[in-house]
């Protein structure tokens, strides 16, 4: 049969088992290495995650520090706006009635303009009808023709240029108020 005794089979056997284990166990080893290589690398990550959990944890609180602080300031502006347009809201109430008091007057300034050209009083002249001078021609007619005076001026009174004064001040000064309003009413239209 075999000239090898079992014996030197066995043993045959048990080398190349041998030789295997130490083959697994050297693969086994360069594994072991390679995942103690990743475990350092795995704590050095942590440790960085760590110190990264850390300042963010200090940033939270900063940011909540600062969203507590500008809720507080951005509450106190919100209330001095309100105040503020509630003021303004008013002196815009306040600008209406005065433009409207102003525009009375320049209303009734220019009826009493109108009024005083229409009708001069306390001058001397008496005012003609339509019907009138129709009947100076036909009157004149029979006369010789004379020649041409030239009409006087009528006399003013001092009192009547101060009014004609004071109307014209109170024109100019109604006509620099309603401009002026108007250009707060554009202002505070393109502000809304």
């Amino acid at each position: 049969m075999s000239t090898l005794p079992i014996g030197m089979i066995i043993e045959g056997l048990v080398a190349v088992l041998l030789l295997i284990t130490i083959g697994y166990c050297w693969m086994l080893n360069r594994r072991l290495q390679r995942l103690r290589a990743d475990e350092e690398v795995l704590r050095a990550t942590i440790s960085e995650l760590m110190t990264a959990t850390e300042i963010a944890e200090r940033a939270i609180l900063g940011l909540k520090t600062t969203a507590s602080e500008a809720d507080k300031v951005l509450g106190t502006r919100l209330k001095q706006a309100e105040t503020m347009s509630g003021n303004l809201a008013e002196q815009v109430g306040e600008g209406e009635k005065i433009f409207t008091r102003i525009t009375q007057i320049a209303e009734a300034a220019r009826a009493a303009s109108t009024h005083q050209q229409a009708a001069p009083q306390g001058d001397g002249y008496a005012v003609r009808s339509p019907a009138e001078p129709a009947a100076y021609t036909q009157h004149t007619a029979a006369y010789p023709a004379q020649p041409a005076q030239p009409v006087p001026e009528p006399v003013t009174h001092e009192p009547e240029r101060k009014r004609a004064s004071r109307t014209a001040d109170i024109r100019s000064a109604a006509a620099e108020a309603t401009a002026r309003l108007e250009q707060f009413r554009r202002r505070n239209g393109a502000a809304a």
